[in-house]
Order: C-alpha cells, then structure tokens, then sequence
C-alpha cells in the first residue's frame, strides 16, 4: 500500500533511461474536468473516458470519507471524486502493476493524497485486509467494473484491455459482493454499467443493497439507454428510485449542456448529494 507522493530518483544507466524514454513514448497525458485534473495514461489499451467522469459526478462523499475506487485504472474517477470533494481518504485498487504505478504518478502530478493498491478486486477478505481494506471500512465504494458481454464482445487482442472491458459471468457478483463486506453500514456504493444489463445489476444489489437510485444514459433522444449510473445503499430500504434520463446529445444533434459541464468539473449528478 503507498501513499502516492512523489520522490526524487538520480539519474539511472543510459539503458535505464532509453528504457524510460520508451515507456513515456507509450502513455499519453490527457486533461479532464477541464484541466483541472492532468492524468498520464497508457497511449493503447484501456483508457480513461467519459465513463470514468460521470461515476465521478454520481459518487456521494464528505470529507473525511474512506472512498474505495474498484479497479481504478490510472485514478480517473477516484482523482475526480477527490477534485470535487475536498479532504476524502481515497483508496485505488488496481490490479495491474503498471496502470497503478501511473496511478502513482497521476496522485503526485496532481497533489492529490491516495493509497494505490495493486490487488485483484475478486480476492479473498483476507488479502484486502492486509492491504488496509478490511470489511466496514469504507463510506463510499465506486466502480466501473468490466462490463461487456463477452458473448457478443469481439476479443480484443490486447489482455490488459481485454480484461478491463469485458465481463466474465461472474464478475458483476463478484465486485458488488467486495463492495458490500468494504462498506459500512449505510455506507454507499456507484457504479456504472452497461445499460441492457440492468436486470444483473438489480439481481447483484438485491443482496445487502437497497434505496437504489438510476440514472438512465442516452446518446439522444431517439436512440435507447446505452449506460446506467446507480447509486446503492448498504442495507437502505427506502424505494427504489429512477431518475430522469441524462441525454449526451440534444435533439439537434449539440452536445448536452449539462453533460459539458459535468465533464468541465463544473457540475454534479443528483446521486452524488452526501
């Protein structure tokens, strides 16, 4: 477990360095939230989107919070939450080496305060426990986790992107039941998902989970939800609540003035009220 700062490294061996050169050659640094959030990314492979941003808008927090951000890439939605919400105790859990070690770089870059955990989100109690994340321990669980049905996803032939888009059958249960032993109680969880899946993700919740809240995702008005956000609560009863679609795109084809903002880090999502 690291708290992600950065430290002074002397220069290495003229193969050291060329190797360095190379892997810079490799990312990519892009600005989110309006630039208020500079992240490094790899240049192929899985890659931080609008996805990332808008789980960041539906993620309620106070400070003080323990968040825990699930297979979090490079940081992208955790950094968000942490840009919005001052003084958050953030937690990136990443279970590739290499995409944590910029995660490591991106909280440095962006003086933001985070413990960057490289850990497979499907293992055992025991293993989050000696990483610090031990079961009620968390006030607020986010995640976008694999979600594409790898029945009707075409391979991709790169294993890092492959395994952070595409489900297994048992992936959606697997990172829900994580959320729940995590989470205090009351404590809440955000994901997003893939929007003709929203029948596993209610089955995934109906265990531990209730006072869900939706929030539907369209390209447009005429095309059908593409994404859902959801917001959950650890053992809430209160009804379930759906919201009113979000559109990417007007009607006339203009990018949604609300959508716009959100990405600009100028506003939030009616999930994210602590």
């Amino acid at each position: 477990m690291t708290r992600a700062f950065s430290s002074e490294v002397g220069p290495g061996s003229r193969e050291e360095n060329a190797s360095k050169n190379e892997s810079q050659a490799a990312v990519t640094e892009d600005r989110f939230l309006g630039g208020q959030l500079r992240l490094r990314q790899p240049r192929t492979g899985h890659r931080a989107g609008h996805d990332a941003i808008l789980l960041a808008a539906a993620t309620p927090a106070r400070p003080g919070d323990r968040v825990v951000d699930l297979g979090s890439g490079v940081g992208a939605a955790g950094f968000a939450v942490a840009r919005r919400v001052g003084g958050i105790d953030l937690a990136l859990v990443e279970i590739d080496a290499a995409l944590a070690a910029l995660a490591r770089d991106n909280a440095a870059a962006n003086a933001i305060a985070a413990d960057v955990i490289v850990l497979d989100v499907e293992a055992d109690a025991a293993a989050f426990a000696a990483a610090g994340l031990g079961p009620d321990s968390a006030d607020v669980v986010l995640m976008n986790p694999p979600f594409n049905d790898s029945v009707r996803h075409r391979a991709s032939p790169d294993a890092v992107r492959e395994r952070a888009h595409v489900a297994t059958a048992t992936t959606l249960a697997s990172w829900v039941h994580v959320a729940r032993r995590v989470l205090k109680s009351n404590g809440r969880l955000a994901m997003i998902w893939r929007a003709d899946g929203i029948a596993e993700v209610l089955s995934a919740l109906a265990r531990g989970f209730g006072s869900l809240e939706i929030i539907p995702l369209h390209g447009d008005v005429t095309s059908p939800a593409i994404r859902i956000l959801v917001q959950a609560t650890k053992g809430g009863r209160a009804p379930t609540r759906l919201h009113a679609a979000l559109l990417l795109n007007e009607e006339s084809g203009v990018p949604n003035k609300w959508v716009e903002e959100i990405l600009a880090g100028q506003g939030g999502l009616p999930l994210a009220r602590p």
